[in-house]
């Protein structure tokens, strides 16, 4: 079961580049493997077409190399921080996708202007505050992923798999590595309709409760109907 994360990871990375969220390699796509609870992660500075299953690193929760010769993605602790707190959580995306890194530099949320969010994000997507001076000092990484973990807390990570850092770029997370890729392309194109938005109408409003509930419990509910295998009765 292993080697089958192993090959889901190393697809889910060179995916980024086909879905034009990365630039050279900003980015990295990590997966929490079902069967030994590891973690399997891209290696740091690797470009994406170089990459085989031999690149990927594999790690306890503690971030114990368990398996593989190179070096970790830098962002590392951040994933681990996130898979230890929500064990639902299964896969984890990480670029500065264009649009959606844009709104992080401003500070901003994604906010769900309309019903392509809301069919995905249950509510904003949120934007969180710069790391202090210490925490930096202290364990950047691992203070980037503590604030997302304290975030989540307070929000449901399933039902908004996605979140913004102030002055950095994106996390997204999924049932999968590919799961969170998905969950990227779909915020960064959301941003790119929010941005387009507020320039059409920069009074536009978010969309009403109602109509927010409607698309994304059709989709995610219990009682869903979208797609097929389930009662359109």
């Amino acid at each position: 079961m292993l080697q089958e994360t192993l090959v889901r990871v190393l697809y889910a990375n060179q995916d980024l580049p086909k879905q034009s969220l990365v630039k050279f390699t900003w980015g990295n796509v990590s997966e929490r493997d079902e069967e030994t609870g590891y973690i399997v992660i891209k290696p740091s500075g690797v470009e994406y077409d170089e990459l085989t299953t031999d690149h990927m690193v594999v790690l306890d929760l503690d971030g114990n190399i368990i398996q593989g010769n190179y070096r970790p993605s830098s962002d590392t602790k951040t994933h681990l921080e996130v898979y230890k707190a929500f064990p639902q959580v299964k896969g984890i995306c990480h670029v500065h996708s264009t649009y959606a890194t844009a709104y992080a530099q401003a500070g901003m949320p994604i906010l769900a202007f309309g019903t392509t969010h809301a069919d995905y994000f249950y509510g904003p997507i949120s934007c969180l505050r710069v790391l202090k001076k210490e925490e930096i000092e202290d364990d950047y990484e691992r203070h980037t992923g503590l604030i997302i973990v304290d975030h989540f807390k307070k929000h449901d990570i399933v039902a908004t798999p996605g979140v913004l850092l102030h002055g950095h770029g994106v996390f997204t997370f999924g049932k999968s590595a590919k799961d969170s890729v998905y969950h990227a392309v779909v915020l960064e194109e959301v941003a790119r309709m929010n941005y387009l938005t507020t320039q059409i109408n920069p009074q536009a409003k978010p969309i009403p409760q109602y109509l927010l509930d409607k698309h994304y419990l059709r989709k995610h509910g219990k009682n869903a109907y979208y797609g097929q295998g389930k009662s359109h009765e």
